[in-house]
């Protein structure tokens, strides 16, 4: 498990953390889980990841400062809440197999998502949220964040119909995964998926994360996303298929 390859494909993972912290690449966050659980076990991958999302998310924070709308925040946190008490419930019940198809089909779900984004979200005028209709998004978020660290198809949902600004809106996707990252901490550490040994991986990698931070400020002024943003979709997509059907080459 420890062959540079795994390495190569876990740092990775974790330098897209730091770009997508920095509104570069679009899906490109959505990588990192199936990167590393292909690298690692599974429960070791999402129990390294988390200190790291958490420290992405502070960047994120610092970067867009104040720059969101704290209510979208409370409609979701009483469905978030009970959504990773199920999930880190869960997550302790499955096989590493049954993991890895968890974070699979959740790669595949979010790129079939982004195709079909326009569609699902072509609604007259501003969505205005609500507590009845973010406690279900809470949950889901919840959910899919706790068993793979990919809660971004649900949040995009419940925020994107809303049409914040740029920065508004990256800035309240910031908070909010702040809140849930964190919510999710305790419940990794009692369920041994956060351990002495994931914060090792954690802390080896730690620097990668302000390098992707500044190299996605960087690509961001210099470069158009468009092509980028396809080749993050199709890899997602097929390294999501690998974790499920397990393809021999």
């Amino acid at each position: 498990m420890d062959s540079w390859e795994n390495h190569l494909l876990a740092g990775l993972a974790v330098l897209f953390i730091g770009l997508s912290k920095a509104g570069f690449g679009g899906g490109l966050g959505m990588l990192t889980t199936p990167l590393c659980a292909l690298a690692f076990p599974p429960r070791d991958a999402l129990g390294m990841l988390l200190p790291l999302l958490c420290a992405g998310d502070a960047f994120s924070l610092y970067y867009y400062w104040r720059k969101w709308e704290p209510h979208n925040l409370w409609h979701l946190l009483p469905g978030v809440v009970p959504g990773v008490i199920l999930g880190a419930q869960w997550v302790g019940r499955f096989s590493a197999r049954e993991l890895n198809v968890a974070i699979g089909l959740i790669a595949v779900g979010f790129v079939l998502y982004q195709v079909g984004r326009d569609r699902i979200l072509r609604v007259e005028g501003a969505f205005r949220p609500n507590l009845w209709i973010g406690f279900p998004f809470g949950l889901a978020a919840g959910l899919t964040s706790t068993f793979a660290h990919g809660a971004g198809p649900v949040v995009s949902m419940f925020l994107v119909p809303q049409r914040l600004p740029k920065e508004v809106y990256v800035g309240t996707t910031a908070l909010v995964f702040t809140w849930i990252n964190w919510i999710k901490v305790p419940f990794y550490v009692a369920n041994g998926v956060i351990t002495p040994h994931t914060l090792g991986q954690s802390l080896l990698y730690l620097p990668l994360v302000p390098l992707g931070v500044w190299l996605g400020v960087k690509l961001n002024r210099r470069f158009s996303e468009t092509l980028f943003s396809r080749i993050v979709l199709a890899t997602i997509f097929l390294t999501g298929l690998q974790l499920i059907f397990e393809f021999r080459f």
